[in-house]
């Protein structure tokens, strides 16, 4: 399990990127929302959709959950 955060800044494109703990862009701390632990990306975007609907994972730490 690991530790998920979503970026509470939102993107140009209007999304919210969910980064695993030790992403190298992880979003400064007054800038992010704990999500809690995850097995993998997918879970931890869903708890993300809860608070920003529009939320996907980061290009670089949760590729396989990246939409664009």
């Amino acid at each position: 399990m690991v530790q998920y955060f979503v970026n509470r800044n939102e993107q140009a494109n209007g999304d919210h990127e969910v980064h695993r703990q030790g992403c190298s862009f992880m979003p400064n701390t007054e800038n992010r929302t704990r999500l809690g632990e995850h097995g993998n990306c997918r879970t931890a975007v869903l708890a993300a959709k809860k608070i920003f609907p529009k939320s996907n994972g980061c290009f670089y730490c949760a590729n396989e959950c990246h939409t664009g």
